[in-house]
């Protein structure tokens, strides 16, 4: 298989692949011929009873775009991951968007597809942060294991932007919600006087 082919049928960009080709960390055996062509030793056909299994999708994920680096690495280290282990990956998707918010459309995307049975997040923050109990036991019952690659927690300035974000949230709703109050008040005032002078 050709190096481009072989790039896409695992999921990563070309020029990745041909830097694992260049120094020597392509996963799977390769060789050049004099013409300068890479051909790659892979085959992903499997035999049918394999055809869904081992099927992953990649959900890589960070707060904002001035982590744009990290989303690339975490995408990178989770394709390699996926390698290592011999899955076949079908989607490799890289948002970002706060773990609070619940409208990421690329994620909210990824979900609706069938064409994969695990899914690869590299910490289960990236997923959600609250809340990944329940997606892992939804994602079950549709036949899809969630594998999260790294257990340990997560670094603190993300964490910190989410919780900042939640503090902002609450403070927003509880003010809406005092001016809410307030017009529901001003509107009963209203129709009691309406009432009184139509007496």
């Amino acid at each position: 298989m050709k190096l481009p082919d072989y790039a896409k049928a695992i999921g990563i960009s070309y020029t990745t692949a041909w830097r694992w080709w260049k120094t020597g960390k392509l996963p799977h055996p390769a060789r050049q011929t004099e013409s300068g062509l890479i051909i790659v030793d892979y085959s992903p056909q499997k035999p049918r009873s394999e055809l869904k299994q081992n099927r992953v999708a990649i959900y890589s994920r960070v707060s904002s775009s001035e982590n744009k680096e990290n989303l690339n690495r975490q995408s990178l280290r989770l394709t390699e991951y996926a390698i290592a282990n011999g899955y076949q990956i079908v989607r490799n998707v890289k948002e970002i968007g706060s773990g609070l918010n619940d409208n990421r459309k690329q994620l909210e995307a990824l979900l609706q597809q069938d064409d994969y049975n695990i899914l690869l997040i590299e910490h289960k923050d990236r997923l959600a942060r609250f809340g990944t109990h329940y997606l892992d036991i939804l994602l079950l019952r549709s036949g899809v294991k969630l594998e999260i690659v790294n257990l340990a927690d997560n670094g603190r300035d993300e964490l910190m932007q989410d919780l900042v974000a939640v503090v902002t949230s609450f403070a927003a709703r509880l003010y809406g919600q005092r001016l809410g109050a307030r017009k529901t008040e001003r509107i009963i005032a209203e129709l009691k006087n309406g009432e009184s002078e139509s007496n």
